[in-house]
């Protein structure tokens, strides 16, 4: 119990049968059973419990059974004290955790002795919340109906709708018709500052049309050259909000712990708010995507490759591709140049992960902001002789820049298990030419407990920029590839590996930029530090889930 001095209301109220003394505060609203017998039980313990002011969800008035039926279908005699009493109940709907970081929505109904009492403590609680200037009121919110498994609409109805409306949070609700629906709607069509957020209801695809859309109307209007791949981007001021609803859902599960719609639209209610950082990729000065998850070249871009022209297959076209690729173990031969992240913390060797609340994230953060226009490039920075970037030539089969950990339930590490959220860098992972068996050691460990770094082929720095060139691909016309014409390779093409002129042996792979493919290979990185702010608070501790199970604690 807190101290009086910090009490907003401090009550004998009772819950069901059971009587409570419940307090509020400026942070908690607590409530304890009392203890009718002095005789102390070691084995009977107290029941006591507190949720934070800032989960709560909202507080409602109940009405008591006035209308002179009993429970049982009978009817008794209502005395005028009765009637003029009948609302002396409210109920509060407040944030309750689960296993593996999903919440749900749990309520409390309190008795009061009067009704005077009961408006008392309900004005109390929603004047606590409307304090909280971090809750969105308004909302633009936009569903695929076709992502996954075709359930956008019915998930948002059922489980997300009926939430926001007990928050009393307004929305405008939009459904997409075609692709990139929701990016050219935020570009040109839609009032920005009537919205306090924008949510999406779908897959990694659907958020990436959002933050496509929401990014370019932002650098618009800021008068920012997208174009050019030094100019620094202002951040958008509108929060993103996930419900998970798509095939894959990585984006969320790496920012919240779990695919759960009823845990998202939660965090969007109570007004989460998580920096994340964009990488924009460039190519001879002109845009082609943003990425705030992985840019992969070679296994994973030719497993997007193939896997497009088996879309009818649904999402076991990944694992048929994936398999597909691993057999034909090709390399490719290039150039990468990278800018190291210097004077922050952490590294991709690490064995701590990017939690809520993450120190490196709020230190490299606040160090890069410091430090503005340090890492801008100009001309005389651009070579490779200032000591700054490095170079690293020679035959990979994989080149990826993982700006988060990529997990995901089948690999709950992700690709690079300490990579953060919002520190304003990314994990460069080089997978040099290795033998079959070594790959295979390599991409298992992402499944296990192992370190899948510490491997003799394998390399990985942390970046702020980097940039990469294939050897058999330099004028522009080569670089834009022509997918259809990548049908024609061949499982075989090892035999004319070290001849890639003859056409058998590809001479360059493509970038899986967030499940999209671009266009070029040759390419210019820059990571842009917390561009956007996601509804969501990071995957919480273990030990905070352990904690709420004895609210006492608190």
């Amino acid at each position: 119990m807190e101290r009086p001095g910090r009490l907003v209301l401090l009550s004998e109220l009772r819950v069901r049968n059971s009587a409570y003394d419940v307090s509020l505060s400026r942070s908690l609203l607590t409530w304890k059973r009392r203890v009718s017998s002095p005789v102390y039980h070691p084995f009977r313990p107290s029941v006591c419990q507190s949720v934070s002011v800032s989960e709560i969800i909202s507080v409602r008035e109940e009405e008591e059974n006035s209308s002179g039926q009993r429970d049982d279908g009978s009817w008794k005699k209502i005395t005028d004290r009765e009637e003029k009493d009948c609302r002396q109940a409210f109920t509060v709907l407040y944030v309750e955790r689960c296993r593996q970081h999903r919440w749900r929505c749990a309520e409390i109904t309190f008795t009061c002795p009067e009704g005077a009492l009961c408006q008392r403590w309900v004005s109390s609680i929603r004047d606590q919340l409307a304090a909280i200037t971090s809750r969105p009121k308004n909302l633009l919110v936009y569903i695929n109906p076709y992502g996954g498994k075709r359930q956008g609409k019915r998930i948002y109805e059922q489980k997300v709708a009926p939430l926001f409306a007990q928050a009393g949070i307004s929305t405008d609700v939009i459904v997409t018709e075609y692709a990139n629906h929701a990016r050219d709607h935020l570009r040109t069509d839609v009032e920005l500052k009537k919205f306090d957020g924008v949510v999406c209801v779908g897959g990694d695809g659907m958020f990436s049309e959002i933050i496509h859309g929401l990014i370019w109307r932002t650098q618009l209007d800021s008068g920012v050259d997208l174009n050019c791949a030094d100019e620094t981007l202002v951040p958008c001021s509108l929060r993103i909000g996930i419900i998970p609803a798509g095939s894959t859902d990585c984006i969320c599960f790496a920012t919240v712990g779990t695919n759960d719609p009823v845990t998202s639209a939660l965090h969007i209610i109570v007004g989460d708010s998580q920096p994340m950082d964009v990488c924009s990729v460039h190519h001879n000065n002109t845009f082609l995507r943003y990425s705030v998850s992985l840019l992969g070249y070679g296994f994973y871009g030719d497993v997007l490759t193939d896997s497009e022209r088996k879309r009818w297959m649904g999402p076991a076209r990944y694992d048929f591709s994936g398999v597909k690729m691993f057999l034909t173990h090709h390399y490719y031969e290039g150039t990468v140049s990278y800018l190291p992240a210097r004077g922050i913390i952490g590294t991709p060797r690490d064995a701590t992960r990017c939690l809520s609340g993450c120190v490196i994230c709020h230190h490299n953060g606040q160090l890069l902001s410091e430090r503005g226009e340090q890492y801008e490039m100009d001309e005389a920075s651009d070579s490779e002789s200032d000591g700054e970037w490095r170079t690293i030539r020679g035959k990979f089969l994989a080149i990826n820049a993982a700006s988060m950990s990529c997990a995901c339930p089948r690999s709950p590490k992700g690709l690079s298990p300490a990579a953060h959220l919002a520190d304003g860098t990314t994990d460069l992972i080089l997978v040099r030419k290795c033998s079959r068996f070594s790959f295979l050691r390599h991409l298992l460990r992402h499944t296990s407990k192992d370190d899948q770094f510490d491997l003799t082929f394998v390399e990985v720095h942390r970046v702020r920029r980097f940039r990469f060139t294939p050897r058999y691909c330099q004028s522009d016309s080569d670089l834009e590839l022509d997918l259809q014409e990548s049908g024609k390779r061949q499982i075989f093409s090892q035999i004319c590996r070290d001849h890639p002129a003859c056409g058998c042996a590809p001479a360059y792979s493509s970038w899986n930029c967030d499940g999209e493919i671009l266009t070029h290979t040759a390419i210019d990185v820059r990571v842009h530090c917390q561009l956007i702010k996601l509804f969501a608070r990071g995957i919480e501790e273990p030990a905070v889930f352990e904690d709420l199970t004895n609210p006492c604690a608190i």
